[in-house]
C-alpha cells in the first residue's frame, strides 16, 4: 500500500484516542468547530500516525458519545487495526477548507504565528497555538523570554484580531502575563 502524498498546510480537525469495541469503531477527540462536515460518511482524512507515517481515512459511519464521537472508517475493518491508530492526527488540507462566513470566526492556523501586542502597541510575544479547554480556547503565546503564557480568546481579554496585519492585540486583566 503506498502512502498518500500530502502537501501544503494541514490542520488537525480530530484526534483518535483508542479503539471502541470489537469491530474497529475508534473514539475520537475533535478538533473542529464543524464536525458535522468533517466527519460526515464519506469524508477523507488523512491520519499521521505516531511514527509519523501517513494514512488515508474515509468516514464510514460516525455518532456521538459523551464528548467524543465514535467513528469508523472503511480501513479499519477490526479493533486490531483500530489499535494501529491510537493516538493518531486527523488532519485536513487547509485549502479543503471553506472561507469563514463569520468575522469572528478563525481557523487555528490563521492565528498561530500572529505577533501579540497591548493596546498600546507594546509587542508581548507570538501566538504558538490554540488551546481548547473545558472552560473555553486559549491563545498559547511565546513571550520574549522563551516562556508560555495561557491568555482566554475571549473579546474582553483579545479585542481585536488583525490576520491579515499579522497581530492579535490584547487587554490582559493585570497579573495575566
Amino acid at each position: 500500500m503506498s502512502e498518500p502524498s500530502i502537501t501544503g498546510e494541514l490542520l488537525l480537525v480530530g484526534r483518535i484516542a483508542k479503539a471502541h469495541g470489537i469491530a474497529g469503531e475508534l473514539a475520537v477527540d475533535v478538533h473542529t468547530d464543524a464536525p458535522d462536515e468533517r466527519f460526515a460518511p464519506g469524508a477523507v482524512l488523512n491520519a499521521r500516525l505516531r511514527d509519523r507515517t501517513v494514512r488515508t481515512l474515509t468516514v464510514s459511519t460516525v455518532r456521538a458519545h459523551a464528548t467524543r464521537l465514535l467513528v469508523r472508517f472503511d480501513e479499519v475493518p477490526d479493533r486490531t487495526v483500530a489499535e494501529t491508530l491510537r493516538g493518531a492526527q486527523l488532519l485536513v488540507s487547509a485549502a479543503d477548507m471553506p472561507p469563514s462566513e463569520d468575522p469572528d470566526a478563525f481557523y487555528d492556523h490563521e492565528l498561530e504565528g500572529l505577533v501579540a501586542v497591548l493596546t498600546d502597541g507594546t509587542e508581548v510575544g507570538t501566538v504558538r497555538e490554540i488551546a481548547r479547554s473545558p472552560g473555553g480556547e486559549l491563545l498559547v503565546l511565546v513571550l520574549p523570554d522563551g516562556t508560555e503564557a495561557l491568555v482566554p480568546f475571549v473579546r474582553e481579554i483579545v479585542p481585536e484580531v488583525d490576520v491579515k496585519g499579522g497581530r492579535v492585540v490584547l487587554d490582559p486583566p493585570e497579573g495575566l502575563l
